[in-house]
C-alpha cells in the first residue's frame, strides 16, 4: 500500500474519447425605459429623462457557454418516443471526459421536434404531457449506479431497456457519469486523473449544474431534482440531498470548470429535492465505532476473540461510539432527546437510544408477520452493485470484479431474503433457499438455541429481548475490526479518502484516539504492532490536491455534517425536502446507526418535508422492499413527492 496512485493508475485503462457539441444561449433581452408628457418643456425634460445604461454584470455571461446544450443534435427512438442526447460535458475543464459528462432521456411529448437527417431541433412542447406531468413539471431524475463507488461512465451508446419505468411516468431521465473512489486513467487521450473524495460528488454537483444552466431549452422542473442509490452510491445519493451549495466545495466545483451561473448572470444551484437510497454506507467519521457497538460487541471471530489487541479495540471503538452519540443531539419524533446510558457487561447497551432502536427492529418484525404469507422461502443475499438503466454497457464493465475489500460476509448469518424487482444486479452471492411452511416454523427456528423472539399470532406483533440478542442470531458482524478503516488500509473506504500521490490512506480520527488511549493496553495482548500508531498518525495529516485536509474532506462526505448541530456545517448546506431510506435489516455491510441516524437527523430539520425510512426484515444488502419491485416503489414515491410540492414551476 506504499505505491503512489499514480503508480496504481498507470496499469488502468478508460473507455472510449467522446466528442461534444455547444451552441451560444440567446443574449438577454434589455428593459425599456417609460415615456412620460407635460405642457412644460422643462416638464417635459424632467419627465423623459436620459435612460440609465444597464449595470455591467458582475460576471461574464457567456463564460459557460460551450456547456449549452445543442438543440439541434437530439436523436429519437421512434419505437419508444424517446428523444435523447449523450456525450453532453457538464463542465469546462474535465479531469476524465469520460466520467464528466451525461446522458439526457426525454419522453417524446416534452418536444416539439424538426428532423435534420439523422438529428432532431427540438423545443420544449408546453402542450406536452405524461401520467401526470407536463414539461413544466416532470421531475427530473439521476441514478448512481455504483455501488462501491468505482467510476461511473457516461454512457457512449444508447440503450432503452428498463428506462420504460421513468419515462412512462412522465420522467425525464439524465445518466451523469462521475470519477470514482480512486484515481484511474484514460486511454483515449486524457492520462491520469485524480479521484477520491469529494470528486465523485463534485462531478454529480457539476451535473446538476449544467443541466440548469440548460433548463431554458430542456424540459423538467429544475426544482424537482431526484437522485437515487445503492450502498456507498446510496451515500453519495444522501450526500447529494444534504449537502446543496455548501461553499465547501467551490474550490474544487472551480478546478473543473463547474458552471456558477447561466447566461442571463443568475447563480445556479447543486441543491437536490429528493434522495432516495437503498443500504446506504456514509457517515464514515463514526462508521468503525458504530460497527463495533452494533455488531463487534457481540462478535467472537477471529478479530475479536479473547486475548486479542482488536478485542480491546473494539470494546474500545464501541465506547467511543456512545460518547459519539450522546453529542450528537438526536431526537425522536416526540422531541424527546436520544442517547444512551452505560451499562456493566454490554457496552452502552441502555438508554433511549438504545429503546429507538429496538423499536425500529420490533417495527420491522412486526411488518415482516402482518405481510408475509407462509409458506415463506427464505433465500439469503448479497449484492455488490444495483444497475440502474441508462448505460448498455455497465453490465459489461460492472465494479463487481475490480473491488478491493467490499466484504460480502456469512449469507447464512445475513439471513437477507430474496431480492426483489427488475433492477439488474452485480456481484450477487446466496447460498439455498429455505422453506417454512408456518409462521411456527419460522420462529422456532429463529429460537432454536434460545428464545429471544415472541411472536403474538393475533397481533403479529414481535417482541425481542435485546439489540444483542437480534444482532448474535440475525445480524452477526461480517468485518473484522476497523471494518472501514482498516489496519492495513485495505478497504474500499481507505481508498476513497486516498490522494493522488498515496492510494490509500487511514481517515478515522475516532480509531486513532482509541489507538493512542489504548496502546500501552493493547501492547499487553497477541497481535499488537506499536507502528500502526505512527501509520495512522501519519495519514491523518496528508493533504489532496487542493491542499484540503483529512478531517475537511471527512466533512464533506459525511450527511450529518450537515444536518446535526454538533458539526460546524449543519447550517451550511441546503437539504433536499423529500427523503427515502430502505434497508435490508439483516445487512451487516454497515451498522443500522447508520441508516437510523441519518433518518432521525433528517427528520429534525424544518426544511425536510417527509423522511420514509424503511428498514425490512429478511432482507440483507439489497434494494430491500416489503413489497413490489424497487422501480416500482421507486417512482410511486417521486410522484407522491411532486403531488405534494406545492411549487410546481419552482
Amino acid at each position: 500500500m506504499d505505491c503512489t496512485r499514480k503508480e496504481f493508475v498507470s496499469m488502468l485503462a478508460a473507455g472510449s474519447a467522446l466528442a461534444a457539441a455547444g451552441c451560444v444561449p440567446q443574449s438577454d433581452s434589455t428593459n425599456e425605459s417609460r415615456d412620460g408628457s407635460s405642457n412644460k418643456q422643462e416638464d417635459v425634460a424632467a419627465a423623459k429623462p436620459e435612460p440609465e445604461a444597464e449595470p455591467e454584470p458582475d460576471v461574464d455571461l457567456n463564460e459557460f457557454e460551450k456547456l449549452a446544450i445543442d438543440a439541434k443534435a437530439w436523436r429519437y427512438d421512434a419505437a419508444n418516443d424517446v428523444y435523447y442526447q449523450l456525450n453532453i460535458p457538464y463542465c469546462l475543464k474535465p479531469a476524465a471526459e469520460l466520467y464528466e459528462s451525461l446522458a439526457i432521456f426525454v419522453p417524446g411529448a416534452y418536444f416539439t421536434a424538426k428532423e435534420h437527417g439523422r438529428t432532431y431541433e427540438c423545443t420544449v412542447n408546453p402542450e406536452g404531457k405524461v401520467g401526470s406531468f407536463t414539461a413544466a413539471t416532470a421531475p427530473i431524475v439521476l441514478p448512481i449506479n455504483s455501488g462501491t463507488l468505482n467510476a461511473q461512465a457516461s454512457p457512449t451508446s444508447y440503450g432503452h431497456a428498463g428506462l420504460d419505468a421513468y419515462l412512462n411516468a412522465g420522467f425525464v431521465y439524465v445518466y451523469a457519469g462521475f470519477r470514482g473512489r480512486n484515481s484511474g486513467y484514460e486511454s483515449t487521450g486524457g492520462g491520469a486523473y485524480c479521484g477520491g473524495d469529494p470528486w465523485p460528488l463534485v462531478d454529480l454537483k457539476a451535473a446538476v449544474r449544467c443541466l440548469r444552466y440548460n433548463a431554458d431549452v430542456l424540459p423538467g422542473n429544475m426544482g424537482r431534482i431526484f437522485t437515487f442509490g445503492f450502498s456507498l452510491g446510496g451515500g453519495l445519493s444522501a450526500l447529494m440531498g444534504t449537502s446543496g451549495d455548501c461553499e465547501l466545495y467551490s474550490p474544487y466545483l472551480e478546478e473543473i470548470g463547474a458552471a456558477t451561473h447561466d447566461a442571463k448572470g443568475e447563480a445556479l444551484s447543486d441543491a437536490t429535492f429528493g434522495s432516495a437510497s437503498w443500504c446506504p454506507i456514509t457517515s464514515f467519521d463514526s462508521a468503525d465505532s458504530s460497527y463495533e457497538w452494533m455488531m463487534g460487541q457481540y462478535a467472537t471471530d477471529a478479530s475479536r476473540s479473547e486475548g486479542t489487541w482488536t478485542r480491546l479495540l473494539s470494546r474500545d471503538l464501541a465506547t467511543a461510539y456512545g460518547l459519539y452519540l450522546n453529542e450528537l443531539g438526536l431526537k425522536d419524533a416526540e422531541g424527546e432527546a436520544l442517547t444512551l446510558d452505560e451499562t456493566s457487561g454490554e457496552v452502552y447497551a441502555d438508554g433511549t437510544y438504545y429503546t429507538h432502536l429496538l423499536d425500529v427492529v420490533q417495527a420491522s418484525a412486526h411488518e415482516f408477520f402482518k405481510n408475509t404469507a407462509f409458506p415463506y422461502t427464505y433465500t439469503p443475499q448479497h449484492v455488490l452493485n444495483a444497475s440502474f438503466p441508462g448505460d448498455p454497457s455497465w453490465q459489461s464493465v460492472g465494479a463487481g470484479s475490480e473491488d478491493v475489500d467490499m466484504v460480502t460476509g456469512d449469507a447464512s448469518a445475513q439471513a437477507a431474503g430474496a431480492a426483489r424487482g427488475d433492477a439488474t444486479t452485480e456481484g450477487m452471492s446466496q447460498v439455498q433457499s429455505v422453506v417454512y411452511n408456518t409462521q411456527a416454523d419460522y420462529v422456532n427456528n429463529l429460537n432454536s438455541d434460545e428464545w429471544w423472539l415472541t411472536l403474538n399470532e393475533s397481533k403479529a406483533t414481535a417482541r425481542i429481548t435485546s439489540l444483542g440478542d437480534f444482532v448474535r442470531h440475525l445480524k452477526s458482524a461480517a468485518k473484522e475490526v476497523c471494518a472501514f478503516d482498516a489496519v492495513n488500509r485495505s478497504t474500499v473506504e481507505n481508498q476513497l479518502f486516498g490522494t493522488n500521490e498515496i492510494s490509500s490512506l487511514h481517515f478515522s480520527r475516532m480509531v486513532y484516539n482509541a489507538l493512542v488511549d489504548g496502546r500501552a493496553s493493547y501492547a499487553q495482548a497477541k497481535g499488537f504492532d506499536e507502528a500502526c500508531v505512527e501509520e495512522w498518525a501519519t495519514d491523518l495529516v496528508q493533504v489532496d490536491d487542493l491542499e484540503t485536509g483529512m478531517q475537511e474532506r471527512m466533512n464533506m462526505f459525511n450527511p450529518l455534517y450537515f444536518l446535526c448541530g454538533s458539526y460546524e456545517g449543519s447550517e451550511s448546506s441546503q437539504v433536499a425536502a423529500h427523503w427515502r431510506i430502505n434497508s435490508g435489516l439483516f445487512q451487516t455491510d454497515t451498522s443500522l446507526c447508520t441508516e437510523a441516524n441519518l433518518a432521525l437527523a433528517l427528520a429534525q430539520r424544518k426544511e425536510v418535508a417527509d423522511v420514509a425510512f424503511t428498514p425490512v426484515w429478511g432482507q440483507g444488502h439489497v434494494l430491500a422492499e416489503v413489497a413490489g419491485t424497487p422501480e416500482e416503489n421507486l417512482v410511486a414515491w417521486i410522484v407522491s413527492c411532486c403531488e405534494q410540492d406545492s411549487k410546481p414551476d419552482a
